[in-house]
């Protein structure tokens, strides 16, 4: 079961028609962020323990995006954060968005590759990029060099050019591909919303939604789900992502390593280290 990116508590609409403002609309964005930054996840004290039960009493793998509040080091930063929880509730891997995009950066911090990772779950080996990360052509090879059946794209984006993107991504990779927006109508944002009247109309669709699967090789098996606000399925087989990688496997037999070289660093990158005696 896959959610979309920072499904908790939301995605941040308002930085894109916030960016441009005078001072009441700058200040309108400080006070929606302190709300955000009062309702963001922090791994560190559980706040996804009742998500990581229900994934191990019924046996799921979950990816779930989050505005993840660092408390380690600055107590405040947020992040655009992916993780995967494991059947058994364990969280295996956990993805900072490596670059926020466009005003996304006044709300989120940037990742490092710590979590640019394929991980074994019994359903196969799953890993995610978020959002424009899928544009990254680098990010991409490095998910697809792990051996990668099922991979996520959670995201904001949508429309007809997202869709074919991720048809090019299952062809180039020789994988599933999962992907969904979270589909939100204006009257769906609560009323106590600071800048409600202001930022959305109720008639409107915020964002459409598109969730969307795509099987090995670019074929749509469901989706794309527009304006509807539902649960997507669909039957994978994962052998289908391996078969399919047999014409063209773009870390393998289709790849020239001898012209070509890929280094990520996946070494966490904390902003201080702290030596004592």
């Amino acid at each position: 079961m896959i959610f979309s990116e920072t499904f908790l508590p939301g995605y941040p609409d308002w930085c894109w028609n916030l960016t441009a403002g005078g001072s009441e609309d700058r200040a309108l964005g400080n006070a929606i962020h302190a709300k955000l930054q009062a309702n963001s996840v922090d791994l560190s004290t559980h706040d996804l323990q009742p998500i990581q039960d229900a994934a191990a009493n019924l046996g799921l793998v979950v990816g779930m995006g989050m505005n993840e509040i660092d408390n380690t080091f600055s107590g405040s930063t947020l992040y655009n954060t992916y993780v995967i929880i494991g059947d058994d509730g364990s969280i295996l891997n956990r993805h900072r968005k490596l670059i926020p995009t466009n005003p996304e950066r006044m709300v989120w911090g940037c990742g490092d590759a710590s979590g640019l990772r394929v991980v074994d779950t019994p359903f196969g080996r799953i890993g995610s990029l978020i959002c424009w990360e899928n544009y990254m052509p680098l990010s991409r090879f490095a998910l697809y060099s792990q051996a990668i059946d099922i991979y996520l794209a959670p995201t904001w984006d949508r429309g007809d050019r997202w869709i074919a993107s991720m048809r090019h991504i299952a062809k180039e990779g020789g994988c599933w591909v999962l992907s969904s927006a979270t589909a939100i109508k204006g009257s769906d944002v609560p009323l106590d919303f600071l800048g409600r009247d202001h930022l959305f109309k109720d008639d409107e669709w915020v964002n459409p939604g598109d969730a969307v699967i795509v099987q090995p090789g670019g074929d749509v098996v469901a989706g794309p789900m527009h304006k509807k606000t539902d649960i997507l399925y669909a039957e994978i087989d994962i052998a289908a992502s391996r078969i399919a990688r047999k014409d063209m496997d773009v870390s393998g037999h289709y790849n020239r390593p001898d012209i070509f070289k890929l280094e990520v660093d996946r070494r966490p990158l904390p902003p201080v280290n702290f030596i004592n005696e």
